[in-house]
């Protein structure tokens, strides 16, 4: 009788083994929500940081509309509708506001 159980607990495992890397691509936490290789990022507040795709981007506020991002030595700015390129990143700043922005992230 025990082994009519394994099988189907082997079967289980199995399933849930190779359900991981598809639910691997997608997550979401507080300010960073992903899906396969593009993120939706909001970073409020001077300092804020969030982890990207494996890089840790700041947010350095914003001045005249634009804001003033960073990847370790490296650091750009970016308007509302703007697409920049930081570090291994391709961003597009979606929202800009006097102390937030809400930007879309991607390898590339």
């Amino acid at each position: 009788m025990p082994t009519r159980l394994l099988g189907p607990a082997r079967l289980a495992l199995a399933g849930g083994l190779l359900a991981l890397p598809l639910s691997a691509c997608s997550f979401t936490s507080d300010n960073v929500s992903c899906s396969g290789s593009q993120c939706t990022v909001t970073l409020e507040g001077n300092g804020a940081s969030a982890n990207i795709l494996g890089n840790e981007i700041g947010f350095a506020g914003t001045q005249d509309g634009r804001a003033g991002l960073s990847l370790g030595d490296a650091s750009v700015t970016c308007a509302q509708g703007e697409r920049v390129s930081l570090g291994p990143l391709s961003l597009t700043c979606t929202t800009v506001t006097e102390n937030s922005v809400e930007l879309t992230a991607s390898a590339g």
